[in-house]
């Protein structure tokens, strides 16, 4: 089994780390898809009739076309017909008027018209698909602009689960507000900030070396950040916090989960058993079992699809999103809005346009809102890294990542007069 952590917090109550050792291409763990591998089961053609909504569209269209006229309906319908007719052929046969005679007779349909009141319109054409769009919300005064519906494509597919998209993004969003997080460091007697950033550091690695998602990471540190802001930790058991908050997202994230044995491996025997198995307990308790937190690399996928952006800018968006979990300063800010912000840094780093309506409409966020947000990461890129916390900056850096780590930050006189574009 290889080695699972170049960094070693192992001793307690001291945080150090190793010579990291240069790993090679072939030998460097790289993270699972989480898309179903090649080769699997074909999808079922049956599996498209659990979808309602094309199927509900036939049966309505099928109903109108099918239903059924009553007999009073008929005779009604009939009646009138006759009429009509009747009329049609009295005229057909009768003399032919001069065409005084019909400019007057419609002059004087005109004038009772108007005497009782009632004023013929013109039938007014159906708008096309493109007018509905950027029509007109007179009550509000506000144009809707065009954007691109990025789930039409997918709905024939029940596995992109495409039909609920939007509900389970906007559901995510609404639980962001439950999970806002404050300074929590000044209520830590024993703790700083540099500390955090050690074990955010050490959490990246752990995720590579043990091939976990990239959710399960976020989610980890996020459960680390939420335990400390209501709980006092000792600098003793931070290490033991990191690892059972990676344990509780690993077996709410992950399809196999690495066991308890492997966390008590990777912190170097520091811990026993029963120590990790009650911190496990103490931070469920403490945060009442609610751990779904919306993290923000879950709104970086969607966005970036939105966008139809390639992989490797999605790569360098994340890469600017993963910088943020080891700076105390961006607790506080939502995960949506970050994601957002590092897209929008990612488009104007790779010169590939800026903020869209599509991506407005499905962030929810304009363009302005994300502007103070885009300097404060630009800046991180630029700040010159510590050379106790690399691994993040590392690991993109590999060609798997497109060295995306390589890429150099904007200046920021350059930025400053894109946003002034976007204003």
């Amino acid at each position: 089994m290889p080695q699972p952590t170049e960094t070693k917090i192992s001793q307690r109550g001291s945080f150090r780390k190793e010579p990291s050792v240069l790993e090679k291409d072939d030998g460097l763990y790289i993270k699972r898809s989480p898309s179903s591998p090649q080769g699997g089961p074909k999808k079922r053609s049956a599996f498209e009739d659990l979808t309602n909504a094309k199927q509900g569209q036939d049966l309505v269209s099928k109903k109108k076309g099918g239903k059924s006229v009553g007999k009073k309906t008929l005779k009604s319908t009939a009646g009138k017909e006759t009429s009509k007719n009747d009329e049609n052929n009295l005229k057909s046969t009768g003399p032919k008027d001069s065409q005084e005679q019909q400019d007057n007779a419609v002059d004087e349909k005109k004038l009772e018209q108007q005497d009782n009141g009632v004023e013929q319109k013109k039938p007014k054409e159906p708008a096309s698909p493109e007018e509905k769009v950027a029509d007109v919300d007179k009550s509000v005064g506000i144009k809707l602009s065009a954007y691109d519906d990025v789930d039409e494509e997918n709905l024939s597919d029940p596995f992109l689960n495409a039909i609920y998209a939007n509900d389970i993004f906007s559901y995510m969003k609404e639980r962001e507000e439950k999970f806002v997080l404050k300074g929590y460091m000044q209520k830590q007697p024993d703790l700083n900030i540099e500390m955090r950033a050690i074990l955010v550091d050490w959490m990246v690695e752990v995720q590579e070396n043990f091939e976990l998602n990239h959710e399960t990471l976020y989610l980890a540190v996020k459960l680390v950040d939420h335990y400390l802001a209501m709980t006092v930790c000792m600098r003793e058991t931070l290490q033991l916090l990191g690892s059972t908050a990676f344990l509780i997202a690993a077996k709410f994230d992950e399809r196999c989960p690495p066991c308890v044995d492997d966390f008590l491996y990777i912190c170097d025997d520091a811990y026993q058993r029963e120590e990790l198995l009650s911190m496990e307990m103490n931070i469920l308790r403490t945060l009442k079992f609610d751990i779904n937190i919306p993290v923000a690399y879950r709104f970086l996928r969607r966005y970036a699809k939105c966008a139809r952006a390639n992989l490797e800018t999605l790569t360098l968006a994340r890469y600017i999103c993963e910088l943020t979990l080891q700076e105390y300063e961006f607790i506080w800010e939502s995960a949506s809005k970050l994601a957002a912000s590092c897209l929008l840094l990612a488009l104007k780093m790779k010169e590939l346009g800026g903020w869209t309506p599509t991506l407005e409409h499905y962030t929810g966020y304009p363009v302005t809102d994300l502007h103070s947000l885009m300097r404060r990461l630009n800046l991180l890129l630029c700040s010159k890294p510590d050379e106790k916390m690399k691994a993040v900056r590392y690991k993109y850096a590999h060609n798997v990542f497109f060295e995306v780590a390589k890429i150099p930050p904007m200046d920021v006189l350059k930025l400053e007069e894109q946003l002034k574009l976007d204003t």
